[in-house]
């Protein structure tokens, strides 16, 4: 069986320019830590489908930023958040599948009448991917984490046991913790509760492996873990605590990050930035509506365009860098933007030169944020 290593970052983004930059941070951390992260380029097919990409668009950014680096260890790239609608497009480009299946969870019941209908399905689509790609030949993560409620100890017991009796070999599993885990900003919860929570979802992962002959590896799955950095501590510390992995998701933070370099690069990025913000408040109702669970705009907070228009770079990018000490961050600017990037795939002509032009600046604003405000405080380094 095709296996990942215990430790694995999902990266990737939006416009398949920054894979190289992604896994220069994570051979960074390898080479100052000796920690090693799996890379795992991964895009939903919803951000295909805004930006008009195709699955073989990541294929070719990773596979391309593994030869430019010479990199000869594992990669992953992730059909992320897939069903049986849309799994084929998939198929000839991934090798890890995230399987979603939450909207086949039931809000009332048993833990049967709930849950064992998202089972099934998960089973379903497994067996069809392997009728594709044959067993053994890709990573199998089960999603449910887009629910409302936060799974109970018992209940994803429950889970991973119907997962195993349904020969799932799930390698990664992501269940609903309490807590909001908005698109680019921190999470907003009880971080006691929130620790309690995944030492408790590890302690089952560790006695499930045991009792229903689960894979070894398996681990838990963080999704929008981009920018959680308050319960990056607590994760590493129980990590080592219980001896497991963990596999973040981290691609969306990048696309952030391709703004704030633009906004800095030079006189013309940093209008075409404001230009990006300023189309994306006028249209905000349809970029946010799909994202409506993950993000939390304040309208009162986000600055008027011609305001905008009149700062300078380094007031434009402290306003989306995402740093909770500095008085000029703005959280609600910058989750609007989070969610913009279809503006910038309509701008293409604009944007894609700009991201080429200014590919250095960009670059260092990707590393040091993957690899420095996130890989590293995973572990309190």
């Amino acid at each position: 069986m095709m296996t990942i290593g215990k430790y694995s970052f999902g990266i990737g983004d939006r416009f398949a320019h920054e894979g190289v930059n992604q896994l220069k941070a994570l051979l960074k951390v390898e080479q100052e830590y000796g920690v090693h992260f799996v890379p795992v380029w991964n895009k939903s097919n919803r951000e295909h489908t805004i930006v008009g990409t195709v699955p073989m668009e990541t294929r070719e950014e990773a596979d391309a930023a593994v030869a430019a680096l010479g990199y000869k260890d594992q990669y992953f790239v992730d059909a992320d958040h897939i069903n049986l609608n849309n799994v084929d497009k998939f198929i000839d480009a991934c090798d890890f599948f995230t399987i979603d299946v939450a909207d086949y969870i039931g809000k009332e019941g048993s833990l049967e009448e709930r849950f064992l209908p998202a089972i099934k399905e998960a089973g379903k689509i497994y067996r069809h991917i392997c009728e594709k790609k044959g067993e053994g030949n890709f990573v199998t993560e089960v999603s449910m984490d887009e629910v409302d409620v936060a799974q109970t100890p018992e209940e994803l017991r429950y889970i991973l046991r119907e997962i195993a009796r349904e020969g799932i070999p799930a390698q990664t599993i992501a269940p609903k913790f309490t807590g909001r885990f908005n698109k680019g900003v921190d999470y907003q919860g009880d971080l006691a509760q929130f620790e309690k929570e995944f030492e408790e979802d590890l302690q089952v992962i560790n006695e499930c492996i045991k009792e229903y002959g689960l894979p070894e590896n398996l681990k838990l799955s963080i999704h929008s873990g981009s920018d959680k950095f308050s319960i990056y501590p607590i994760m590493g510390k129980l990590l080592k605590k219980y001896d497991r992995g963990i596999h973040i998701k981290t691609a969306g933070t990048t696309w952030l990050e391709e703004i704030i370099g633009l906004s800095v690069a030079d006189a013309d990025a940093l209008a075409l930035a404001k230009k990006i913000y300023r189309q994306a408040l006028g249209r905000m109702d349809e970029l946010t509506v799909p994202y409506a669970t993950v993000i939390d705009v304040h309208v009162d907070e986000l600055p008027d365009p011609d305001e905008v228009d009149k700062w300078d770079a380094d007031k434009f990018a402290r306003a989306l860098r995402h740093n909770e000490s500095d008085p000029l961050y703005n959280p609600s600017m910058r989750q609007l933007l989070h969610v913009s990037f279809k503006i910038a795939a309509e701008l293409k002509d604009e944007y894609i030169p700009a991201l080429e032009k200014h590919a250095d600046v960009i670059g260092k604003q990707i590393a040091d944020n993957l690899g420095e405000r996130h890989v590293k405080i995973l572990f309190n380094k």
